[in-house]
């Protein structure tokens, strides 16, 4: 797949001249005459190369996802380090590698005479954009969108900012017209074929993944107009085909020769299992704590060397955890120093020196680090996902009026769907699993007959999203967009409590100015809309000015 998509590459030489900042203009009128300049891309070999940018890269997976947005989240702590100015890669990405080709197939098409026969290719092009767009906003809020890359053909260097809830209209309408025209007659329509790497042109998988989509921007309207939430709750679940709620329909990456994150699995700091997940993971026997984690060196045998040389273990660590192996620290190590200090030094037995804190399983995260053989799954949008959503939106009291089952029915799909797509990750990346291969269906239904797990009626919400949570271990633009909206996990909850965070937690990325003479009109216009102060990168004003769909939402851990 890579092969293919480097050899096309010069396909998507457009792309320099339709950025955003629409910086210059250059003459075309040498193409005209040069045979090895492409002037008419393959729509089939631009739609791979977007689809290949959807994935976050190496740059977001080591400088956000690691080192920020899953601390943030408290899935995993690390040495907290300042907000770089490499995060944030997904801007340029959108406009570089993903919108352009997507646009510039629209235009390819709307240029033939038998257009009508591409009216499916043209529409998931829309759908795939939608994904990154919003993964893009979740992070910067206003964002050109409705006159982005229009430089080419239009003329067009100076777009608007879209504000964050016009994006989110528009894509909704976006949404709407590609689940219309997929979802008709499919004879004689044009497809992309296997140049499609998700879907192999499976049209009623794109028109899932469209409902899917439209469920996220559901969420995200929420804390400003619960009406928008509840109509687009309703039309997903009223349409004839619906969203991804099966494990075969996830908008799933596999590439057997990709790795984004490899050997820097570890770079500047290693990662470690934070007190709240581990707590959790161990007390309800969750299958996910060997995904996840990775044992410490308290064996049998270790243990039996440190009763032998009168070692005194931790305080925080219980010698009669049937589970000793798996230990978490603080969150914010400021907190709790004396058992942070563990994060890096180890525990001296005899001769031996021993880790006592568990780090991310690295298999998981970086199947081939090191020379490793594993393979790295990457689910974009899964079914547990979709499937929690609509179990929270049901507990809500969004799905009255409507035939769709109960909340605790979605509740138990998603939590199956979240362990088996974990195992399959983790046989893929050839890691620990926490499962009996052979008899795994029945160690699901065992984990869900857990009176921790199972919804009991009394704080049915909260489990609900303590297992969207958990399941958002590997998206985590997606958990990071969870606690902002939600306010979960809770402080001095008694089901998962929060880790104490006494540091300032920035609640978006900021832009940076275009280059003087292209854009900043615009620019500073949307930063002014916003309430945020231009140009300002400091924590504290990143954590109070908050993009549109945050402004009524939660203090963290103070979720209602």
């Amino acid at each position: 797949m890579k092969n293919i998509t480097k050899k096309w590459i010069t396909t998507v030489l457009i792309a320099s001249t339709l950025l955003v900042s629409g910086s210059c203009e250059n003459n075309f009128n040498e193409i005209n005459t040069d045979p090895s300049i492409v002037t008419v891309p393959d729509p089939k070999f631009l739609f791979t190369y977007s689809l290949n940018n959807l994935q976050s890269n190496g740059t977001e997976w080591i400088w956000e996802n690691l080192e920020q947005l899953l601390r943030f989240s408290q899935h995993l702590t690390t040495d907290p380090y300042e907000l770089s100015t490499n995060i944030n890669s997904r801007y340029g990405t959108f406009y570089n590698s993903v919108l352009p080709n997507l646009v510039e197939i629209r235009r390819q098409i709307d240029l033939k005479t038998d257009k009508d026969k591409y009216r499916n290719m043209r529409a998931a092009t829309y759908i795939a954009g939608v994904y990154y767009g919003l993964r893009v906003t979740d992070m910067n809020g206003s964002i050109p969108y409705t006159q982005a890359v229009l430089g080419r053909n239009e003329g067009e260097f100076k777009p608007e900012y879209d504000t964050q809830q016009k994006l989110y209209d528009t894509w909704l309408t976006e949404l709407n017209g590609a689940i219309t025209d997929l979802s008709a007659e499919s004879t004689g329509q044009t497809s992309y074929g296997n140049a499609d790497i998700y879907y192999h042109s499976d049209w009623v998988k794109w028109v899932k993944l469209a409902n899917s989509m439209k469920l996220r921007i559901a969420v995200r309207y929420e804390g400003q107009d619960k009406t928008k939430t509840q109509q687009i709750f309703k039309e997903v679940m009223q349409n004839s085909i619906g969203a991804i709620v099966a494990d075969a329909d996830q908008f799933a990456y596999i590439d057997p020769n990709n790795d984004p994150i490899g050997g820097d699995v570890d770079y500047r700091s290693a990662r470690f299992a934070t007190k709240s997940i581990i707590t959790f993971l161990k007390s309800s026997k969750d299958p996910r704590l060997q995904m996840y984690f990775s044992p410490n060196d308290l064996s049998a045998s270790n243990l039996d060397s440190v009763k032998k040389y009168g070692v005194t273990i931790p305080s925080f660590i219980n010698q009669a955890d049937p589970q000793i192996r798996f230990q978490g620290g603080p969150a914010d190590w400021t907190t709790d120093p004396e058992t942070a200090k563990y994060y890096k030094n180890t525990l001296a037995v005899g001769s031996a020196k021993l880790v006592v804190m568990s780090t991310i399983n690295k298999a998981f995260f970086a199947p081939r680090r090191n020379g490793a053989t594993g393979t790295f799954y990457d689910y974009l949008v899964t079914s547990a996902e979709t499937c929690f959503y609509i179990a929270e939106m049901i507990e809500k009291g969004y799905g009255a009026g409507l035939s769709i089952g109960t909340s605790a029915d979605w509740y138990n799909k998603g939590v199956a769907s979240s362990l088996r797509t974990m195992n399959a990750i983790a046989v893929a990346a050839q890691a620990a699993t926490g499962f009996n291969q052979s008899t795994i269906e029945d160690q699901i239904s065992t984990y869900l007959a857990q009176a921790s797990v199972k919804l009991d009626g009394t704080n049915n919400l909260e489990r609900i999203y303590i297992q969207q949570y958990l399941n958002f271990m590997r998206l985590p633009t997606e958990a990071f967009t969870f606690i902002r909206r939600t306010g979960y996990p809770k402080n001095n909850s008694t089901y998962y409590a929060r880790d104490k965070f006494n540091e300032p937690v920035p609640r978006r990325y900021w832009l940076d100015e275009p280059p003087l003479g292209t854009n900043n009109e615009n620019w500073l216009k949307a930063q002014q809309e916003q309430g945020f102060t231009p140009g300002d990168r400091s924590v504290q004003i990143l954590s109070t000015q908050r993009l549109w769909f945050d402004k009524n939402n939660p203090v963290l851990g103070e979720g209602k």
